[in-house]
């Protein structure tokens, strides 16, 4: 399932750095460890994406003037989605940056429906390889344009998914079909402008700072509808739980597409 959380913002023009995702992990992981459920605390199938208002940009970063923020969150475990969400309406203010957040309300979006040529757009940067310590092998560039970029996304979604326990051996024989095609359009508008869909963000595992080299651009995905539907939910490539690789349907129209889950007087039972 994917949720939008809705929180009031208490301080406009307040900011976060352009890329916040770390800030948001530590605050999930935190609001995790809240609520002491074990069979959560430690909990990896979720991402989600970058906090969503009206922005503008300065030396410091994004400043918000909207009243409210919104952050999505997406996960196929909706016991591990509504754990979440008591815990988080549970408290007075978030803050992420310099943003004091007030959790508000929760929207749910339908559930589109996959066949085997989706196109996607990134809401968040996909990450190809897990980092190391002291090792720069996920600072590479590896262009999507080549076999090599596709052929890293289908193992590490072939990973997550088997990891889940959800999918048998004769799912997985169905599953070999899976390429990444970029939109060849963008990537040549980008080049052109000399801006860049390839960038270096700092990710934290345990107070340790690495580096990983995270994509952004539309593609096609041709691949099962069972993956379109699992990489939809829980994202692509790698540290989906640490805000990477979320996704969203290509000319959509996202307001069209949610319903009211909860507000902050609602009570969600465990």
């Amino acid at each position: 399932m994917r949720i939008r959380i809705i929180f009031n913002l208490k301080n406009k023009g307040a900011f976060v750095p352009f890329h916040h995702q770390y800030l948001l992990a530590q605050q999930i992981k935190g609001v995790l460890l809240k609520g002491q459920q074990e069979e959560f605390i430690n909990y990896t199938l979720y991402n989600f994406s970058g906090l969503k208002g009206q922005t503008k940009i300065s030396r410091n970063g994004l400043h918000y003037y909207s009243s409210k923020v919104t952050l999505v969150l997406s996960c196929p475990d909706k016991k591990f989605v509504d754990y979440f969400i008591n815990q988080l309406f549970d408290m007075k203010t978030i803050d992420v940056g310099n943003l004091h957040l007030v959790p508000d309300s929760v929207e749910i979006e339908e559930e589109p429906e996959f066949e085997e040529t989706t196109k996607f757009i990134c809401i968040s940067p996909m990450v190809l390889i897990m980092p190391k310590f002291n090792d720069s092998e996920s600072k590479r560039f590896i262009s999507p344009e080549t076999t090599e970029y596709s052929d890293l996304v289908y193992k590490s979604t072939m990973l997550r998914m088997e990891q889940t326990g959800k999918y048998s051996k004769k799912d997985f024989e169905k599953f070999t079909r899976f390429q990444v095609m970029p939109d060849e359009g963008y990537l040549m508008r980008i080049r052109e402008h000399q801006k860049k869909f390839a960038r270096i963000y700092p990710v934290y595992n345990q107070d340790v700072k690495y580096e990983v080299r995270g994509y952004t651009f539309p593609f096609t995905l041709y691949a099962d509808p069972e993956v379109q539907d699992f990489i939809f939910t829980c994202g692509i490539g790698s540290l989906t739980h640490k805000g990477f690789g979320m996704l969203d349907l290509a000319n959509s129209d996202p307001s069209k597409r949610t319903k009211e889950y909860r507000t902050r007087a609602d009570k969600i039972s465990n």
